[in-house]
């Protein structure tokens, strides 16, 4: 039975004194005995893991990264963050209290010792990094984490408002990676009718809309760039969404202009008072969270799961820990995991505004809550637009101003060598497509405007291309991720 209820009533004290329990009991139960990492971590630095017993310790522990979770010459290195018991390593670190304990309760229910003990560890699921920047990892689920999974989706159900009788649509790209699975399984949890279709790339874009609009469902779920590319379309075909209430985004970044913009299509199709939700997670993690229903242009922040997690707001340059509300590198560290497990990983998302807590203004719930305001720290590029010095700029300003724009369908952006010479300076490229009967001369001026005035930085070339000929630059029928923004200088 979930305990959810009774965890967003806590206050903020007794989510920290829940907290330090479960990170003195985690570390020292699971994590010391059984990952081969932590173990040789904590013997190497001379931790004494019942020495964590808050979150304050926390701060002895090194911070890992992707990169501690990849080795060209050991391509088997994530098996090192897998917890590996066995009766040796349990009967060496386990009290005699809980080896009885767990024996007792396999007995009661009719089960073998070594069945439970499977349950809760062997790895039998996976899923994938998308690899954007890295090679992709694989993170193990045991049966345990996958009931997690299920309940953090079942959260989400609730968070969202769906009823039991209602239907969903999960169109996140099929592939094993943590948006799909997570809506999939949570829907299952959760007792709701859901379709998972496997976005764009499985049925295409024609066979969704008639999947939608033979079902249809009350909420749909999607990549943000798939989920207006596929509103567009019906409302080229004329089709009434009167039906939707609900929009739940993942796997990418969804800021208030977006929001606003999607909303304002979906009422010319006869949707009124949908709710547009962004939501947030990361593969290490294996689990997402969700804002709460609020007017489209605002943010609830995305609500926690306390007794799961901890999470960390640090100076990406330091590693200071930074006070409750300020901006920083989030960092993330398992309480309830079992295959693979991860303490005080740097997610290189940069989050303006931390962590708050006390109860949210929109559904009352004491949880703690994130910012939405999530950037990659990746996203930081240096651009050399002279020959003498270049320009650190922040690219997602890029998105949030071109994103803004509702002359604005669809856009790309390009990085590229002048003349393809690595020797040469950088060339930003904007490519628009444009809504019909839009005076292109006037919004080039627009776009320079206002892509000058947030980032310092005005493109080289704006080329406008048909909707068709987007698409496909975009991927959005056929990746994972829609290809937004691309750098294709020489590397090296």
């Amino acid at each position: 039975m979930d305990s959810w209820k009774a965890i967003t009533s806590l206050t903020y004290s007794q989510i920290k004194e829940l907290q330090n329990r479960r990170l003195h009991s985690f570390i020292n139960t699971h994590v010391y005995p059984f990952s081969p990492y932590y173990r040789n971590l904590f013997d190497d630095k001379k931790i004494d893991p019942k020495s964590i017993r808050t979150r304050e310790d926390l701060k002895r522990i090194p911070f890992i990264n992707k990169s501690d979770l990849l080795d060209k010459d050991n391509p088997q290195k994530f098996k090192d963050f897998i917890l590996q018991p066995d009766k040796e390593k349990i009967k060496s670190h386990w009290p005699k209290t809980r080896l009885l304990g767990f024996a007792l309760k396999s007995c009661a229910q009719g089960r073998h010792l070594e069945d439970d003990l499977a349950r809760e560890y062997r790895p039998i699921f996976m899923t994938f990094t998308t690899g954007t920047t890295n090679a992709p990892v694989p993170f193990m689920y045991s049966r345990r984490d996958l009931d997690n999974l299920n309940l953090f989706g079942a959260r989400m159900v609730g968070l969202f408002g769906i009823k039991s009788d209602e239907r969903i649509m999960n169109l996140f790209p099929f592939a094993p990676h943590l948006a799909f699975w997570q809506t999939f399984f949570g829907a299952i949890e959760a007792g709701v009718f859901s379709l998972s279709t496997g976005g764009g790339k499985v049925m295409g874009t024609e066979g969704n809309l008639t999947a939608l609009m033979r079902i249809k469902p009350s909420t749909i779920l999607g990549v943000p760039s798939y989920i207006y590319h596929l509103v567009r379309f019906a409302q080229t075909k004329g089709h009434d969404l009167s039906f939707l209430k609900n929009i739940v985004l993942g796997a990418a970044r969804v800021t208030p202009a977006y929001k606003q913009k999607l909303s304002a299509m979906l009422r010319a199709q006869g949707g009124k008072d949908i709710c547009i939700f962004g939501t947030y997670g990361f593969t290490e993690a294996r689990c997402a969270w969700a804002e709460c229903p609020t007017e489209n242009h605002l943010s609830s922040g995305y609500h926690l799961y306390p007794d799961k997690e901890i999470f960390e707001i640090i100076d990406p340059d330091t590693g200071e820990i930074r006070d409750d509300g300020a901006d920083g590198e989030l960092v993330y560290t398992n309480l309830d995991a079992r295959a693979s497990v991860v303490l005080r990983y740097r997610t290189g998302d940069f989050v303006k505004g931390g962590i708050s807590h006390g109860p949210c203004p929109y559904c009352g719930r004491v949880t703690l809550r994130l910012s939405s305001d999530i950037t990659r720290l990746s996203d930081q590029k240096d651009i050399h637009l002279s020959k003498v010095k270049g320009t650190l700029v922040n690219l997602s300003h890029f998105t949030e101003v071109l994103s803004g724009i509702s002359q604005i369908n669809e856009w790309q952006l390009e990085i590229r060598k002048h003349n393809n010479d690595p020797f040469e300076v950088d060339e930003i490229i904007v490519y628009v497509t444009a809504q019909e009967g839009v005076d292109q001369l006037a919004l080039s001026k627009q776009i320079i405007d206002k892509l000058t005035g947030a980032t310092e930085v005005a493109p080289n070339q704006i080329e406008f291309i048909p909707l068709a000929e987007m698409v496909k630059r975009l991927e959005l029928e056929t990746a994972n991720k829609e290809k937004r923004i691309l750098d294709t200088r020489p590397k090296g």
